[in-house]
């Protein structure tokens, strides 16, 4: 195992950078004629097969966080991460079924719309603030940190200052052209993303069978790295008990066994697929047919995303406890590269091509987000009214700059903790933050028309306070014979509510919160989405799509329960 990268693996990558590069820029000056087009800069638009929609859907979400992320968290917890993956198809069923005909119905075609339409300007304007925090320090740092982490593996262990001013100064390269250039360069990143994951997963499980002496094939790997950890091949955590160790405590804080089931895991995947602008808009521009036919494409994809993001991470896992993997830079964020280490020269280089890929397209489009939000939703509507075309473009850009250095400086000396917990972990757990407010007031404001927007106003700022407190405050005032409770140092230390069930609980009491309140209004809030009869029917050929997934999802279940 070569663990530095060799002057081929550097030539590569350069090629690489190169094409990317010129690329983006070609495409900027054939748009340089909309450079001051406020719309064009911020917004993709145009219509879309079924196809392209489930690709894109997929081009959007899996980037580094995933690859690099998940792949930690299956060397930490197993094949239990999957879960995410595979009740996000289920999810993707839920949004394709009852949520988009909501929003193509009533002409949805952004969240803050959905917003200012279903409830008031108030609430726009809370969620705008709620979701540029979110993106700055939770997304954009954990994304600029995972990929610092993983590349320095690669390339060390001594550059992680270097490569993170790298990666930001190279996504602000990109992001600076408009979404357009965003959109494009994500092409030629997710195909190459895709194609090293799947090689990267095939060599990691030859390199298991070739170490444990089962030749150099990837079925045997597999069966070798069920047979030396079968304890990652478990979908349920246990609960610990008086006699559990630390790792076993760390395991269920991490993912709660049959808990996480019953809410946390739901409000994660419907939040993201059915509430997020960054993902809906993709579908939200065809006719509903076509946008189901791609949602559910994008849920079969879904299927087959921990055979690339997290079966590396269960490799590396066996390859360490075994001596056959002597250094994880970065903690279990460095399983990802670790394995990495494993292929041979310019292969290498083409998968820190790929991995950079992944991190400079996450944070290009999280950029692109942030600016487009605080641009559209909060300078010209509050702060300067009447700015015209170019002067929004150069806010836009502006506040490019002052995301990603707020993002370089916050995740320097990991300020926010990131490492601490694991970045996929960091990522799900203060997104969980305000996702249960967010979700029961997009719920509610589709599902039931009572619902008022003084009931969206408390049930958004009501979640945000409850996930707080039941996070950071509720377990001090609890023993270690309280059932939702688990605690560190086998109950010599502090107590801590597994994300999971603090999302449940803050959930479950904002929705009471907001149907109180809403029983004050009329019985018809006047602002209430219309319905008709029939427009949750779904086609003979949806049906068959859907029943295909849940049974695959069912098997897969069965198999590793």
């Amino acid at each position: 195992m070569n663990q530095n990268l060799a002057f081929a693996d550097y030539a590569v990558f350069i090629i690489y950078f190169i094409v990317v590069s010129v690329y983006g820029y070609t495409v900027y000056r054939k748009r340089k004629q909309d450079e001051q087009d406020a719309k064009a800069y911020f917004l993709a638009e145009g219509n879309l097969t079924w196809w392209a929609i489930g690709a894109s859907l997929i081009a959007s979400n899996i980037s580094a966080e995933q690859f690099i992320g998940m792949s930690g968290e299956g060397f930490f917890l197993g094949i239990a991460v999957a879960a995410y993956e595979w009740l996000a198809a289920i999810a993707l069923i839920i949004v394709a079924v009852w949520f988009i005909p909501v929003y193509l119905k009533n002409k949805i075609y952004t969240m803050p719309q959905f917003l200012k339409t279903r409830y008031n300007e108030s609430t726009a304007l809370i969620m705008a603030v709620f979701w540029l925090f979110l993106y700055v320090f939770v997304n954009l740092t954990s994304i600029l940190y995972l990929g610092a982490v993983a590349i320095n593996g690669l390339a060390g262990g001594q550059y992680l200052h270097a490569i993170m001013i790298g990666l930001a100064v190279f996504a602000l390269f990109i992001s600076l052209g408009g979404m357009k250039v965003v959109a494009y360069t994500d092409v030629i990143q997710v195909a190459v993303l895709i194609i090293g994951g799947l090689v990267t997963s095939y060599i990691a499980l030859t390199t298991v069978g070739q170490y444990f002496g089962v030749g150099e094939n990837a079925i045997a790997g597999f069966k070798v790295l069920m047979k030396e950890a079968p304890e990652h091949f478990k979908m349920i955590i246990p609960k610990p008990t008086a006699a559990s160790s630390q790792l076993e405590i760390d395991k269920y804080l991490t993912f709660p066994g049959l808990l996480s089931y019953a809410a946390g895991i739901w409000i994660i995947n419907l939040n993201y697929w059915g509430c997020n602008q960054y993902i809906t808009q993709r579908a939200l521009g065809a006719d509903l047919q076509t946008a189901r036919t791609g949602i559910l494409f994008a849920g079969m994809l879904k299927l087959l995303m921990p055979l690339i993001v997290m079966l590396p991470g269960i490799a590396a896992y066996v390859l360490y406890t075994n001596g056959h993997l002597p250094q994880l830079v970065g903690g279990k964020d460095g399983a990802y590269s670790a394995v990495l280490t494993f292929l041979p020269t310019g292969l290498k280089g083409l998968s820190v091509a790929a991995l950079t890929a992944a991190i400079v397209a996450s944070l290009a489009g999280k950029v692109n987000s942030i600016s487009t939000i605080y641009t559209l939703d909060i300078h010209k509507k509050y702060i300067q009214k009447d700015a015209g075309e170019k002067q929004q473009v150069n806010i836009g850009r502006l506040a490019v700059f002052a995301a990603m250095l707020l993002a370089v400086l916050f995740t320097w000396n990991d300020v926010l903790g990131i490492g601490g917990v694991g970045g996929f972990t960091y990522i799900q757990k203060y997104t969980g933050f305000i996702s249960p407010g967010v979700f029961a007031m997009f719920f509610l404001g589709m599902f039931w028309k009572r619902t008022t927007g003084t009931a969206a106003i408390v049930g958004v700022i009501l979640g945000f306070l409850l996930s707080v407190l039941f996070n950071e405050y509720a377990p001090a005032l609890f023993g270690n014979d309280t059932l939702l409770y688990t605690a560190y140092n086998n109950g010599k230390g502090a107590f801590e509510i597994p994300f999971h069930i603090c999302m449940g609980l803050s959930f479950l009491f904002t929705m009471i919160a907001m149907i109180v309140i809403s029983f004050a209004g009329p019985k018809v809030n006047p602002k209430a989405f219309e319905t008709e009869p029939g427009m949750f029917k779904v086609q003979p050929q949806t049906t068959v799509l859907i029943v295909i997934t849940l049974l695959i999802i069912v098997a897969l279940y069965v198999k590793f329960w």
